[in-house]
């Protein structure tokens, strides 16, 4: 969102807002047929197709009327009987708000706070619009970028860096949102609350050196449009089946993204299908004009997105230039036609149009669903979950419940519920803080901030080293917060702040045994000197929790559970940072020294490889024979190549080229565990620019102290096996390919054929 102008956004309908749900706890539709002005109406006849239904209720409207829905606070159409739409709303760690109000929900009614999960509920969502405490259903989640380079601020929103677990990650958080699971999935094509996938595309820049998100040209290679940057975003839409995209700030090779006719209408709508809305990040229309001088008028900004194929503006421009823009014939009414039935369509998927709420197969979703203790329980699991043990010299971990009589707990972020939430979070239902969660093993446990902030601009060591000397273990929380990364802060390097890498060394010398450090942050931090350090003995990285963080740090810290988290981005030492940000290249170019993004490409010093994570249990693999080893593609003889497009094969063909993988694993350890199992598949030799390693499937197995169990992989070879080449197209190529998990490999061989 346009950080400049979000006051002015709050204020346009925060007025409204509060004027029109203050006065009722109704939940805001249309259709009421107690209402004589609509009844009749086809656009409210549930039994009517809803695009029969969307003609209908465009075709009653004005030019004014029409203008007045292309902006997210769509104003209401009271000859109609319709309400006010708000269309920007937050859900990235659960149903968020800002200033008590979000922009289409508030937490001053019966329901104060939603549960607030790790790095990224629909229930709860539409539990809070049921109880009149929301203007709009649509939810400008998820975050599906790439996180292509450590120092972004934003990063933290997304799945981290590998095209594959975010497409999954997309999936998954677009289905939860829109309720597709919902009662056996009785709602169809109805939605629960919509999902929104962003930002589409090309976007992990914010604000570095002066270069800002609003003017950025990110240059991007078509073999990187391929394989990295737009594969999440056809998962979402193919797979999730995503109602809403958002189109980003930044211009991709010269066009900006919302004036892009190529990716929004031939590529999202045209080739993948996309059936829903898109709408601008907030004030993204008027920047083509203003900031990046790509439109010479306003009406011509508001020409170029309509006719591109986005919908509705977050923002007033086309609230103001529209109208002219018609009337200077630079945009056929038919266009916002279009971008008004898409809109409409979403709204009536939502039951907006379909009378009294309460009646509809979701009315019954109560209050008490919000914060409900399945839900709490939920969020306490993905916490433990997404911890990662990154360090246990001489097993230093977990520490003993019976033998630990004192505690030192030292840290900024020891005691700050607020770090725990990250960013675009809502009022968490009841926080449990690190100090909080060790506080509950032992009962004298001593804390000190150690800084004053995060930034630790003032480091209290005195106080610090003498409540860790008199202490049996000493707990360090530090790490980032977002004053050192988030929307419209980039960092600039890859450290801790350094008086506070200075505390931890001189507590970590004076303690009586190793110390524990509890990372919390969101992006990658270089701590080599701790990696290194004899006194520091374990090492914790946590992320931003959300609300159950601070209990399930306790728990894996005294062995209640057994840890098993892995790194969902490299971590790269500070000598990266001389890699400019601008850079959007994810393979290497050694004619430069240009090293090259993330783990499928970068292969200099890291401090923590991808997928990373150390556990209380050792676990070991097999890769169980397969009954083939060999995949055949057919070409034609008069082909030249030593390898054959994936267009050309067909979805038949590839689904029947698939194939079991089985894995054999044990759990060597005396805990039982929960273990994430990562499959990689590369090729001997780096070829055709080709990735060094790409995950191609993984999954998590419980397994108790001993067991062992056999897990089975789907292996694709059209999507796991293929290679984007340079003009983007996927091919297979011939020769062979290594399985890889853990330290044990299987060999594949792809062999051409040719056709009789």
């Amino acid at each position: 969102m346009k950080l400049p102008t979000l006051s002015v956004l709050y204020l346009i309908h925060l007025t409204s807002l509060l004027l029109i749900l203050a006065e009722s706890t109704q939940p805001p539709f249309s259709c009421d047929i107690s209402d004589p002005r609509t009844k009749s109406y086809p656009f409210c006849k549930t039994t009517l197709p809803i695009t029969q239904r969307v003609q209908d209720l465009v075709s009653r409207l004005t030019l004014d009327e029409k203008i007045s829905q292309l902006v997210n606070s769509a104003s209401s159409i009271p000859r109609l009987g319709i309400p006010a739409y708000q269309w920007w709303s937050e859900a990235l760690h659960g149903v968020a708000y800002s200033l008590k109000v979000t922009q289409g929900i508030r937490f001053n009614g019966t329901i104060q706070s939603a549960t607030s999960f790790p790095q990224a509920v629909g229930i709860e969502a539409r539990a809070i619009y049921n109880a009149g405490q929301a203007m709009g259903m649509t939810f400008w989640a998820p975050n599906i970028n790439i996180y292509r380079d450590p120092r972004w601020g934003r990063g933290q929103e997304t799945p981290g860096e590998d095209p594959l677990v975010s497409g999954k990650y997309a999936v998954s958080f677009v289905r939860g949102i829109q309720g597709d699971s919902f009662e056996g999935g009785k709602l169809g094509q109805h939605l629960q609350a919509s999902a929104c996938c962003k930002h589409f595309t090309a976007y992990d820049l914010d604000n570095w050196k002066g270069v800002k998100r609003y003017v950025f040209n990110a240059k991007v290679s078509l073999q990187d449009l391929a394989d990295t940057y737009q594969p999440p975003f056809q998962s979402c839409i193919q797979q999730g089946k995503a109602s809403g995209i958002m189109c980003a700030y930044n211009r991709v090779n010269g066009v900006p993204n919302c004036a892009d006719y190529n990716l929004l209408s031939k590529t999202a709508r045209g080739q993948w299908g996309f059936n829903g809305y898109i709408t601008s990040d907030c004030d993204a229309v008027a920047i083509i004009h203003e900031d990046q001088g790509y439109a010479k008028l306003p009406e011509d900004a508001v020409a170029d997105v309509l006719k591109a194929g986005m919908d509705v503006n977050c923002g007033t421009y086309l609230k103001k230039y529209t109208k002219s823009a018609v009337e200077k014939r630079k945009l056929p009414v038919s266009k916002i036609d279009r971008a008004l039935h898409n809109l409409f369509s979403v709204r009536i998927r939502l039951g907006l149009f379909d009378g009294n709420p309460v009646k509809q197969p979701y009315g019954t979703i109560g209050s008490d669903k919000v914060c409900s203790q399945e839900h709490r329980n939920l969020a306490l699991e993905a916490a433990r979950n997404g911890i990662v043990l990154l360090k246990n010299t001489d097993k230093l971990l977990p520490l003993s419940k019976t033998k630990t009589t004192s505690l030192a707990v030292i840290g900024p972020n020891a005691n700050s519920a607020k770090t725990l939430v990250g960013n675009y979070a809502g009022p968490p239902c009841k926080p449990v803080t690190p100090l909080q969660g060790l506080q509950s093993y032992v009962k004298d446990t001593r804390f000190h901030q150690g800084c004053n902030a995060v930034n630790c601009s003032s480091a209290f060591i005195a106080q610090s080293v003498k409540i860790a000397k008199g202490a049996d273990h000493v707990v360090l929380v530090m790490g980032l917060d977002q004053t050192q990364e988030s929307e419209d802060h980039d960092r600039v390097d890859l450290l801790l702040p350094p008086k506070q890498q200075n505390l931890i060394s001189r507590i970590a010398r004076v303690a009586k045994n190793p110390v524990i450090l509890v990372l919390l942050s969101g992006g990658p931090v270089d701590i080599s000197f701790a990696k290194n350090d004899q006194h520091i003995g374990s090492v914790l990285w946590a992320g931003y929790p959300g609300e159950a963080g601070g209990r399930a740090l306790a728990e894996i810290i005294f062995g209640d559970y057994n840890p098993g988290g892995r790194l969902p981005v490299t971590w790269y030492p500070q000598s990266y940072v001389n890699v400019p940000m601008t850079d959007m290249r994810m393979r290497p170019e050694p004619s430069s020294s240009y090293p090259g993004r993330t783990y499928r490409f970068y292969q200099g010093p890291k401090v923590f490889e991808f997928g990373y994570g150390l556990s209380y249990s050792n676990y070991t693999y097999e890769i169980l024979p397969v009954t083939q080893n060999r995949v055949h593609i057919m070409v034609e003889r008069s082909n030249p190549h030593r390898y054959l497009p994936v267009s050309e094969m067909g979805d038949e063909v590839c689904e029947k080229m698939k194939y079991t993988v089985k894995v054999r694993v044990k759990n060597h350890g005396a805990m039982a565990g929960k273990h994430p199992m990562l499959l990689f598949v590369r090729q001997p030799k780096m070829v055709n620019r080709r990735p060094v390693r790409q995950l191609v499937a993984f999954q998590s197995v419980n397994l108790n102290a001993g067991e062992r169990a056999d897990v089975e992989f789907e292996l694709r070879p059209c999507e796991h096996l293929s290679s984007a080449k340079k003009d983007g197209s996927m091919v297979i190529e011939e020769g062979s390919y290594l399985l890889s998990i853990g330290d044990k490999e299987s060999e594949i061989q792809v062999v051409k054929q040719y056709n009789s």
